[in-house]
């Protein structure tokens, strides 16, 4: 989401590199750009100018650490004031009430509540082993309560069935009621949402509110709703006493503004990001390393914690031990490399988080497409020739194209993918493996090397 801001702030920064000291004269033109580069990622103005005016009276005559350069003393304190405008991090949900615990989404339709209701009754279920009951209280769009009933039953919650001519605020309570006499943790309601804002809408949602006394009411906001986004979280902050920020679509070629507007303009700390359709793709905000990815940094810890949840450390064991040893590597385990990659949402996502200088504007969804075509080629291939690559002559390899619905072309592109690997691993079983990461630290951004 934030591609565009990267390039933007590492091309302005770079015009620093050799110079002393930072004077308002050498990064007059600096804040130019990174004001320009904030403004097309559609930041409201009024919190550009606060940001700017907060970055110039810290970086003007600041005196540069010995060991950088003025460039990344200027990325160090456009880092601190990125976290300060995206607010308090890692702000957990209050469930320390006496159950249920009433969760309200609010928002514009469209913004994805009801999928959001959804992902986060999967991470309260799984992350935190609550009982969840979810409800819709859209009586507008029948098939919104439809959607939400079967996302329900993909994520393992229950559901509280209306029907459009109840009334929401009936609805509420019913919910509720239930939700108190089944003992459930936790009841989440999506409500309804309108394309624009009206005083209809306002009314209702203020009702539905009255009614559900929700501990938490978060406001959903599409990252891809631009200046509109400011206007709305203004409106839907007067009108309801706002507990928090649920960004969503953030996987998509939003320019990423929304985040660093919304924070501001409803004082509300952001609580979660959407990444995805999947009911998986939700995951807590963390201010710090959501700045970091802005610049270029990655985000290491949360793959880390990402993998240490989807990988199977069975498999990896196994696979560790092969790479040790520099030799059984074969198609089958590049196979279930690629499946851990598509779980972990394809080679776009993997990179965005690594603090490496990777080349940008790789689409995550392309990355799928491509992870899905390779396991199926290896898929269409028999047990002797995932073992040992080297029998599969041009017959064969016409015969897995046709099987897997690809072209030859992509049958030799995976086989030539696996022989690269096959190297690697052999030189990392050899102890070459100092020498790789030796070489990769040319890659690393200057003051995060070791």
């Amino acid at each position: 989401m934030f591609d565009s801001l990267s390039d933007r702030l590492a091309r302005t920064t770079a015009a620093l590199r050799g110079r002393g000291r930072l004077t308002e004269e050498n990064i007059r033109d600096t804040l130019r750009q990174v004001r320009m580069a904030l403004l097309e990622a559609d930041v409201a103005l009024p919190v550009v100018r606060d940001f700017i005016e907060r970055v110039k009276s810290r970086a003007v005559g600041a005196e540069v650490v010995r060991s950088l350069t003025p460039g990344q003393a200027l990325i160090k304190i456009i880092h601190d004031e990125l976290v300060g405008t995206l607010g308090t991090d890692g702000v957990a949900l209050n469930l320390a009430v006496q159950p249920p615990a009433v969760i309200l989404l609010a928002g514009l339709q469209g913004a994805g509540k009801t999928t959001t209701a959804a992902k986060l009754a999967r991470f309260l279920k799984e992350r935190e082993r609550k009982s969840v009951l979810l409800a819709s209280v859209d009586v507008y769009r029948p098939a919104a309560i439809l959607q939400l009933e079967r996302l329900a039953g993909q994520v393992g919650a229950e559901f509280e069935s209306c029907s459009p001519e109840e009334d929401p605020a009936e609805i509420v309570r019913r919910t509720i009621e239930r939700g108190r006499r089944r003992a459930f943790d936790v009841v989440i309601l999506d409500s309804a949402g309108r394309l624009h804002i009206d005083e209809d809408m306002m009314a209702e949602i203020r009702r539905v509110h009255a009614a559900a006394q929700p501990v938490e009411t978060l406001f959903v906001v599409d990252s891809m709703a631009g200046q509109d986004a400011v206007n709305s979280a203004r409106a839907f902050g007067e009108a309801l006493p706002l507990t928090g920020v649920v960004v969503t679509k953030t996987d998509g070629d939003a320019r990423g503004g929304v985040a660093l507007s919304v924070r501001h303009v409803t004082g509300c700390p952001i609580k979660f990001l959407g990444a995805g359709e999947k009911v998986e793709a939700l995951e807590p905000f963390h201010a710090e390393r959501l700045a970091s990815r802005i610049l270029g940094m990655g985000d290491v810890v949360s793959l880390v914690e990402e993998v240490e949840r989807k990988v199977d450390r069975e498999k990896a064991d196994r696979l560790a031990r092969k790479l040790k040893s520099g030799k059984g590597f074969n198609l089958t385990d590049l196979r279930e490399q690629l499946l851990q990659m598509q779980e972990m949402g394809g080679l776009g996502a993997l990179m965005e988080k690594l603090p490496m200088n990777v080349p940008k504007g790789i689409d995550a969804s392309v990355g799928e497409r491509q992870l899905r075509r390779q396991v199926a080629v290896i898929d269409s291939m028999t047990e002797k020739e995932r073992r040992f690559p080297r029998v599969i002559d041009g017959s064969r390899k016409r015969r897995i194209a046709a099987g897997a619905g690809v072209q030859v072309q992509d049958v030799n592109r995976l086989l030539k993918q696996y022989a690269q690997m096959q190297k690697m691993m052999k030189k990392m079983g050899k102890g070459g493996l100092g020498r790789m990461m030796r070489a990769m630290q040319g890659r690393v951004p200057p003051g995060f090397r070791p």
